[in-house]
């Protein structure tokens, strides 16, 4: 067919600003954002994100301008979503628990041209900001987030410039604004709409870029991966800086769903909300799904319907999945990263996977499983060569992913980039197998493969038998030095309360199911050092193990 048939008025850039467009006609009197005693509707949602955008451009903000913002899960998060993107700009979240000095490397490298600082976080904005001052750094406009429990504020939101953190505010800022802004919808769909920054577990953050294009896509995919229906109701324990909430803040604009914000993520109030909310999905990294099914019985509460949870980050322990779908959650597991809009694959579930024992089933569930609709290919391959290694659960190689839903590149980092997209794929540094079936298997990132003896031990797979242990609530497994092997697994674990084990203990437990080299030669007990999303910071136990020095004694077991 000829091409030239074609009729350019039918195209229009996707974006994700449609969804709350159709979201304020469709379900203009549902509640869109629930924060503790505020409620808004859709209809309410898109005013307010109107006002937004509005304040915004009066403020001088224009097409590719960058917004940061530091916040917690509220209702000006959720709104910034949208009336950033409406300017013309591209929205920066920062992670809620960087200090004075990283917030303020990430203002100076993304240029932003308005902060907008929730009060909690005013003290490290205000010593960022110092920093940015000191170096004789462009300062940003400062817009001060109000907490969401405190009384409407007033003024007129020019607030003074005297040093404090607050020159603007909020709420302050909508209700002066003008009522007559037009959307300044994306010329093209490969616009940036956000720049999200990696989470610096292994290096200095880097500032990923997002098109609408393919927040559009990984948007369609993320309601599909969670079975959202018409109207959800959705429960945030995901940060929502955190590759924009995994995209279910567009998501649920998408489908007219309720947002239901809570602060701190504790079992009480998850199950509490759960329960007064109806809430049908969620999401959470594996320490939440952890501390979900160890929650004590005082604060569990019978779920009025099954609830679909998302995780993500880290395989899920067997038993930590089989504990959640007797509590009542169906669990969909995935896998991605900051680069690609966060979810990119899916275990899609099989009904005659159903017949399986208990143990079997979880196994099956922990998989990481395939691209999700609209991710076009993900691969295990050799990194040298770049061939596709045989499905055959056994051949580990680098899981490589390339398609729409693939990070646009690093801001400002085009060597990054190059290296990241070596060979026309996404490569991920991590190890993984594929199955005859399809599904892959993480094994471990690239950078925690232990290599005692010549030999490579997954520090996953240990972990999972870690997680089998009935004293054991957390663990993590790195390297530590071995002077007769090179490196042997030392395992970082924390104990279930009341619960007691040594270090003996443990190791015999690991070694009556694993081979013996494969087993944990240290054992210490301690709390594990976790990043806002629930991955562990194994970069600091690495540090840790080599702080303790090489182990001399040579493990005859072993021989």
């Amino acid at each position: 067919m000829d091409g030239s048939m074609w009729c350019a008025a039918n195209y229009v850039p996707l974006t994700p600003l449609s969804f709350l467009e159709r979201a304020a006609v469709v379900y203009g009197d549902r509640a869109a954002v629930v924060c503790g005693d505020r409620r808004f509707s859709w209809r309410e949602t898109r005013e307010r994100c109107l006002a937004g955008a509005a304040a915004l451009a009066r403020l001088g903000v224009g097409r590719r301008d960058v917004v940061a913002v530091i916040a917690s899960n509220v209702p000006a998060m959720y709104e910034l979503h949208f009336s950033v993107p409406m300017t013309g700009a591209v929205l920066c979240t920062l992670n809620t628990r960087h200090d004075a000095a990283m917030v303020s490397v990430l203002l100076k490298h993304s240029e932003a041209k308005v902060f907008l600082v929730e009060s909690q976080f005013h003290a490290v904005a205000r010593d960022a900001l110092r920093l940015l001052a000191d170096a004789k750094d462009r300062l940003p406009l400062v817009i001060t987030v109000s907490d969401p429990s405190s009384s409407s504020s007033t003024g007129d939101g020019r607030g003074s410039n005297d040093g404090s953190v607050a020159v603007a505010e909020y709420e302050a800022l909508l209700r002066s604004a003008p009522r007559d802004f037009e959307i300044r919808w994306p010329a093209d769909e490969r616009d940036p709409i956000s720049l999200n920054y990696t989470s610096g577990t292994t290096s200095r953050p880097k500032g990923v870029i997002y098109s609408h294009r393919g927040a559009f896509l990984n948007t369609l995919a993320t309601v599909l991966v969670n079975e959202m229906a018409t109207m959800p109701v959705y429960l945030w324990t995901v940060p929502m800086f955190h590759c924009n909430g995994w995209c279910m803040v567009w998501a649920t604009a998408a489908q007219g769903g309720t947002s239901v914000c809570i602060g701190s993520v504790s079992p009480g109030v998850v199950f509490d909300h759960i329960v007064r909310h109806g809430v049908t999905n969620m999401g959470g990294a594996p320490t939440v799904l952890s501390m979900l099914a160890n929650a004590p019985a005082a604060d569990r509460k019978p779920l009025p319907r099954r609830v679909r949870i998302s995780t993500g980050g880290a395989p899920p322990p067997p038993q930590v999945l089989a504990k959640m779908d007797e509590l009542g959650f169906d669990v969909a597991h995935g896998y991605g990263l900051t680069e690609t809009y966060g979810p990119a694959t899916t275990c899609v579930w099989k009904p005659e996977w159903d017949a399986l024992p208990p143990a079997e089933r979880a196994r099956m569930k922990a998989l990481q499983g395939v691209a999700h609709a609209m991710v076009q290919e993900v691969a295990i391959k050799d990194p040298a060569s770049m061939e596709t290694l045989p499905s055959d659960g056994r051949a580990v190689g680098e899981v490589m992913l390339r398609g729409n839903t693939v990070m646009g590149g690093y801001y400002k980092d085009a060597g990054a980039t190059e290296e990241a997209m070596r060979g026309g794929w996404l490569r991920t540094g991590d190890l993984g197998v594929r199955h005859p079936n399809g599904y892959i298997q993480l094994k471990d990132r690239s950078k925690d493969i232990i290599i005692s003896g010549g030999e490579n031990i997954s520090s996953i797979e240990v972990e999972s038998v870690l997680f089998g242990h009935p004293a054991v609530l957390d663990a993590a497994v790195v390297a530590r030095p071995d002077d007769h092997w090179g490196e042997a697994p030392c395992a970082f674990v924390t104990l279930r309360d009341g619960a007691r084990a040594t270090a003996d203990d443990i190791i015999r437990f690991c070694r009556a199911r694993l081979p013996h080299y494969m087993a944990p030669r240290t054992v210490v007990f301690s709390d594990l050092p976790k990043t806002s999303t629930g991955k562990t910071q194994k970069y600091l136990l690495r540090e840790k193990a080599r702080a303790m020095g090489g182990l001399r004694k040579p493990d005859r077991s072993r021989l």
